[in-house]
């Protein structure tokens, strides 16, 4: 402060004078203004109690005082015998440098959400030729392709794709294994999209606003038994049509170049620079959030956190296993830690996984093709006395969701089943397992609702509540890297691979 022999010092010596040293004194800031300052949300002062220059020179409560004055909020840290020393300054650097990034970062995302501004008057009400990937037949590469993108009919919404993650969903289609699977198609249902236009009657998103489509859809209306009900997320709105690859109306928005009319995919078709969604299916978010990020929160990750903490409800001090280490499971060791899990059983054939696995939470590390016994009796007996209070299969694969549920406590164990098996295949078990008191249950989108539940997702990814950037080990730039990227989920080292689409 210039009120003390240090400032009378310091500012005659620089400035000519302790006058021209006020308009740089914290104290002499604040006791000239009536409010608090915008730009500052709290300022934080770490002040050891046995520095020597506390009263004389420091004068701590001079600056309390202005700030109370105009309302400016200051955190004081008083520290219990902490002198005038560097050692003082080093034990709290780290807590300063995380105040001011978590500032930074969230000055960054405001300035990057005011950046962010699209002219769509151009297009808007017409057809839009765009690049996208068409799923032409099972087990084949897919094909980039010119398409026509139709406006949206009434209660849909037309967006700017501009990332997409690629999910094991998209493969499992690929692939063959979807019963519901319609060709020619365009796959895709993990993006972040920007609203291009509306059809009549939409209210809830407007041109310019950034969402997230979300297959699992929320109508909100009152006589929705569904929506209305705490007990799960499956609204029924557009299921039927849904599951036959066409919008609520029973068409396509889709053509490709001769006309012919292409498939939708899981009500999303994210595999395009543009594509049409029900309004019911679009979760609106925070412009803050990168969309190369955002798009996360459209399946995967979502799916793994919400299956322990809405289905499961996890509580602290549980006991968990996880059968599958891809970003399912990895979301759901991340979403059990959090829950306040003590032991995290990570459960997968492919060690290098397990490191990962580590980093989030997870306590035990078990390869079943090392083991001389099945891999329940090993969680079951080895790894605890009676079994895990929750399990969940991460992987498709019936033979593992039957392992899942008998490695469950018995008496209370939960088992969630969340990896999708493919067609035909059905689940078994003794039915004893579930007379001694085991649960199987499943979840979609891990029962998160998605209009209501996705943008807080967000904005705890935004206040540092909910860390995700370590899900995204691929990136590729353009539609047309697509395959690159499915290449690359068949590597067994990708988690999340994101193909941002164009320059914005």
């Amino acid at each position: 402060p210039t009120d003390c022999p240090w400032g009378t010092n310091a500012f005659e010596s620089y400035l000519g004078s302790v006058d021209a040293g006020q308009s740089l004194d914290a104290t002499c800031i604040l006791k000239n203004r009536d409010t608090p300052m915008v730009e500052f949300d709290d300022i934080l002062i770490d002040q050891g109690t046995d520095d020597e220059f506390l009263e004389e020179q420091l004068k701590p409560n001079q600056l309390l005082a202005a700030a109370e004055k105009c309302g400016q909020k200051i955190t004081l840290n008083m520290r219990e015998g902490y002198d005038h020393s560097y050692y003082f300054i080093a034990a709290f650097i780290e807590d300063h440098v995380k105040f001011h990034a978590k500032r930074l970062k969230k000055k960054q995302n405001a300035a990057l959400a005011e950046a962010t501004t699209h002219d769509f008057s151009d297009t808007q009400g017409k057809p839009i030729q765009c690049k996208a990937m068409v799923a032409r037949g099972p087990k084949q590469p897919l094909s980039e392709e010119d398409i026509t993108v139709d406006p949206p009919n009434a209660g849909e919404v037309r967006v700017k794709v501009v990332a997409n993650a690629l999910c094991h969903t998209d493969i499992y289609t690929l692939e063959g294994s979807d019963p519901e699977g319609k060709f020619p198609s365009i796959l895709g249902h993990e993006a972040g999209c920007v609203v291009e236009s509306i059809g009549e009657g939409v209210t809830s998103v407007q041109p310019g606003d950034h969402i997230i489509p979300c297959y699992t859809p929320q109508c909100a209306e009152p006589d929705c038994v569904f929506c209305q009900s705490p007990k799960t997320n499956l609204c029924p709105k557009i299921r039927a049509t849904q599951g036959i690859g066409v919008m609520p109306d029973g068409t396509t928005r889709f053509k490709d170049a001769d006309g012919n009319p292409i498939y939708h995919f899981m009500g999303c078709s994210t595999m395009s620079e543009y594509t049409v969604l029900a309004e019911i299916s679009c979760a609106k978010i925070s412009k803050e959030m990168a969309l190369d990020k955002a798009c996360l929160f459209g399946c995967g990750v979502a799916t793994g956190l919400g299956a322990v903490w809405n289905t499961c409800k996890v509580e602290q001090g549980s006991s968990v296993a996880v059968f599958g280490l891809g970003a399912v499971g990895l979301a759901v060791i991340q979403g059990a830690k959090m829950a306040g899990a003590t032991q995290i059983i990570a459960v997968d054939v492919n060690n290098s996984k397990f490191d990962m696995a580590k980093q989030l939470g997870a306590t035990d590390f078990v390869n079943p093709t090392t083991l001389d016994k099945p891999v329940q009796q090993h969680i079951a007996g080895d790894l605890t006395d009676w079994g895990v209070d929750y399990s969940f299969d991460c992987t498709g694969n019936v033979e593992v969701m039957r392992a899942a549920l008998e490695c469950a406590h018995r008496g209370w164990g939960e088992s969630c089943v969340i990896g999708v098996a493919a067609a035909g295949h059905e689940i078994s078990t003794r039915p004893f397992q579930l007379v001694t008191g085991r649960v199987w249950k499943g979840t979609a989108f891990g029962g998160f609702k998605s209009r209501t539940d996705v943008p807080k997702l967000v904005q705890a990814n935004l206040d540092g509540k909910l860390d995700v950037d370590h899900f995204i080990t691929h990136r590729f730039s353009g539609v047309g890297t697509t395959n690159d990227a499915i290449e690359a989920l068949h590597s067994g080292c990708c988690l999340r691979a994101v193909v941002k689409y164009g320059p914005n």
